[in-house]
């Protein structure tokens, strides 16, 4: 009986000290025994009630502890991190993205693993429908081709994130999904390697992306995207396939748009078939016709820099790569790299403008006072995108000057 009290009164200690460190200035022993606690009685209900066994649970989180040097950390106890200032932050030009040096390595890489993978990429392109260059091109983009180390534990960061990151809801569905992806046995969790932002393998799914488009094209019974090519191409294939890659079409073509048709007509919520664009005067830079296929499908107007740059129409597969990666630049930067492995083309012919060196602050203060009048710009998030370079033209038509479609310190300026 007094050795149960014993265990008793320990246990109460205990219990106190966690709370105590939740309440006050935390220190991370303190803030280590809460989360072995909350691992218990928080997260294992939960995956239990997905499926996952207590072996299997127990096995995954074996020796785990926080990841202090992740970043977006809260820690509960410690004081909240501050909101970061955006009044230094500097919106950088698109060029910038785009460094020549790079893109040709990886296109001359990328054509020699094409070479080298045609057979499976040919099986991949025909069940999928997805060109076997655009896979090249994320796989290049992703992971340097199956080559960059990716040193993390996936499970260490994503319960990290899950238990103390400024982002808890987000990434604790993604450690369920990853403790189901092992109660499966798809691999072990010593091999469950990502980034610190929880991307796995080749690839870079996140768990759940992995539970949904990972896909076996070995045949050895396990979708392996850490070490198998078959496996990692073909999931990428897969992501795009399911995010509703149409099968035939490009992704998009760089263009001219004639001076007196506006920049603002940009946007995947006002497409129109190829033909009406051609007929307002927008042609291919190259002077070659658009395909005869694509001209009567839908098309998307895209001028990532206003006037300032580059100028492109676009299909809804250059949106189905933006699924991907939600950033313009991103699907430019792997459409470019597709050509160039594919087809052996280079950069843009247009350059980018020397823009974009605006505030982010100042930026956003612009989207306000677009949004003060009406206009839909997605946000006063300090970043330009399309809703809000559309808004920046149609404000400008609207007062007598000609659309730039691109926030510039005049702009704001003569806005206030």
């Amino acid at each position: 009986m007094i050795r149960h009290l014993v265990t008793c009164c320990l246990a109460v200690l205990l219990g106190f000290a966690v709370l105590a460190g939740s309440a006050g200035a935390a220190t991370r022993a303190g803030v280590e025994a809460q989360f072995r606690q909350w691992l218990e009685t928080d997260l294992w209900p939960e995956a239990r009630r997905t499926g996952v066994s207590k072996a299997v649970f127990d096995r995954a989180f074996n020796g785990v502890r926080l990841n202090w040097d992740l970043p977006d950390l809260a820690p509960p106890g410690f004081p909240r991190p501050e909101k970061r200032s955006q009044s230094q932050a500097e919106f950088r030009s698109p060029g910038k993205y785009f460094d020549e040096g790079r893109m040709q390595g990886l296109a001359a890489t990328g054509r020699s693993l094409m070479q080298r993978h045609q057979s499976v990429l040919n099986r991949i392109e025909s069940r999928y429908g997805v060109p076997a260059a655009v896979i090249i091109a994320i796989w290049g983009r992703e992971s340097g081709f199956g080559r960059a180390k990716i040193p993390h534990s996936a499970v260490q960061v994503l319960v990290t994130k899950a238990f103390m990151s400024t982002r808890t809801e987000l990434f604790r569905t993604e450690i369920l999904a990853a403790l189901k992806i092992l109660q499966r046995g798809d691999v072990p969790a010593s091999a469950m390697k990502s980034s610190w932002a929880g991307a796995m393998g080749q690839p870079q799914f996140l768990p759940s992306s992995y539970l949904e488009h990972a896909v076996d094209f070995d045949g050895d019974g396990k979708a392996d995207i850490w070490n198998s090519v078959p496996d990692s191409l073909a999931s990428i294939a897969s992501y795009l396939a399911s995010s509703g890659w149409v099968r035939g079409r490009d992704w998009g073509f760089e263009s001219v748009i004639p001076q007196g048709v506006t920049c603002a007509l940009e946007g995947p919520d006002r497409a129109r078939p190829i033909r009406d664009l051609t007929s307002m005067g927008i042609i291919r830079i190259s002077g070659r016709p658009f395909p005869e296929h694509e001209r009567n499908a839908a098309g998307m107007v895209l001028v990532p820099a206003g006037i300032y740059g580059p100028e492109f129409v676009v299909t809804p597969n250059f949106y189905v790569i933006k699924e991907y990666n939600n950033s313009d630049l991103y699907a430019l930067f792997i459409g470019n790299l597709a050509d160039r492995i594919a087809y052996g083309t280079g950069a843009f012919v247009t350059p980018w403008g020397n823009v974009g060196s605006m505030l982010r602050s100042d930026i956003a203060k612009l989207q306000t006072l677009l949004e003060r009048q009406g206009y839909d710009v997605g946000g006063a998030d300090g970043l330009p995108g399309y809703k809000t370079r559309r808004s920046i033209g149609e404000w400008q038509a609207r007062n007598g000057a000609r659309p730039t479609c691109f926030p510039t310190p005049s702009l704001l300026k003569g806005m206030r």
